[in-house]
């Protein structure tokens, strides 16, 4: 570590440990990309944007690790020289979107049931906890510890179990090829199709049904994709890349109105739910986007009733409480854990009673 990084740690935990002192509340600060997700979270500014840059990069052992401050744009072109990605392809929501605003929201693309969420790609971080103390978990390798790695959890915990001061994440060669398929059909066969899919040696990266038609892209060898395609019977469409970062970027003219937008999280083969709305399904049907202005207490009912659960992803005004109530024995073992980390409540306290984390 730098003299200067070393340098904004101990500031950063200085301004931790003051705030601590007197149980004044902070609000981390990065770029500001995703605090739409946060919500409105009262007290002082920590800003953490300064904290940025590669530490350590190792393509031919795929780690790499960077401060949580670091543009996306910088880590993702970094790699992409070294034909090397992101697996679990996050979304950026804002040209200024950091590695530690994606890991504290826990975000991961279209790629997440084929190569995993953002939590399996984390190996290690260092964080400032609530009492202003540095502390570093996890490591550099796959297999570092015995038990449960604690680094996993600050992913999707909103920094309210500590301040993000670096991540180590595995990384994953960039597939030779991609293309992307299109058949017009109704939801219902969608996610059967999908679910069939995915039981299949099929090299599946994405599979998506928006506007009456299910999108699925291949992702491997020249020999791999082409080979699927064949067995598919559908021509590629045209600018594949740009349906799916449009998907992942909230882009698509799905998303482009101001109706309250929620995210569910259900098993795959869920039939279609009832309830009235727009609907979008990514992730193989693990993941529903709904427009609706249903009640809150009724789409969180439903969730419920296939064994999922409901967020309110970009809340409108009065429209009820942002995440799902958790159940009152994994409540009880989030607030532990707050107070074991954070024991004076002073960090993004607002957002943690029902914090579930993106799956």
């Amino acid at each position: 570590m730098t003299a200067v990084s070393q340098d904004k740690s101990s500031e950063l935990a200085g301004a931790v440990k003051a705030a601590a002192g007197k149980h004044a509340q902070l609000t981390i600060t990065g770029s500001g990309s995703k605090r739409f997700y946060a919500g409105d979270i009262e007290g002082e500014t920590l800003d953490v944007t300064g904290h940025r840059g590669i530490v350590t990069y190792e393509p031919t052992e795929l780690i790499l690790t960077a401060r949580a401050g670091t543009p996306l744009a910088e880590l993702e072109a970094a790699l992409a020289e070294k034909g090397q990605m992101l697996a679990f392809e996050p979304p950026w929501f804002g040209d200024g979107a950091t590695l530690g605003g994606t890991i504290a929201c826990g975000f991961s693309g279209p790629r997440r049931p084929y190569a995993g969420a953002a939590r399996d790609f984390v190996l290690g971080t260092r964080i400032i906890n609530g009492k202003g103390e540095i502390l570093h978990f996890g490591g550099e390798v796959m297999k570092n510890v015995a038990g449960y790695d604690v680094s996993r959890l600050m992913v999707g915990a909103l920094g309210s179990l500590g301040v993000l001061l670096e991540v180590s994440l595995k990384v994953l060669p960039k597939p030779a090829r991609e293309v992307t398929l299109c058949f017009e059909m109704p939801a219902d066969k969608a996610i059967a199709i999908m679910n069939a899919l995915g039981a299949q040696p099929l090299p599946l990266s994405a599979a998506c049904h928006a506007d009456d038609t299910l999108y699925v892209r291949l992702s491997g060898t020249e020999l791999g994709v082409q080979a699927a395609r064949d067995k598919l019977g559908v021509k590629p469409m045209d600018k594949g890349d740009d349906f799916w970062r449009d998907i992942r970027e909230h882009r698509h003219t799905f998303f482009q109105d101001d109706a309250p937008l929620w995210r569910l999280s259900v098993p795959p083969a869920t039939p279609p739910i009832n309830l009235p709305g727009q609907w979008l399904l990514d992730w193989g049907g693990a993941q529903r986007w709904l427009k609706s202005v249903a009640p809150a207490w009724e789409i969180r009912q439903k969730a419920e009733s296939v064994g999922g659960h409901a967020t309110l992803f970009r809340p409108a005004k009065h429209f009820g409480a942002q995440f799902h109530p958790l159940p009152a024995k994994l409540a009880e073992l989030h607030q532990n854990l707050k107070r074991a980390f954070d024991p004076a409540g002073i960090l993004n306290h607002e957002p943690f009673h029902a914090v579930q984390g993106a799956a």
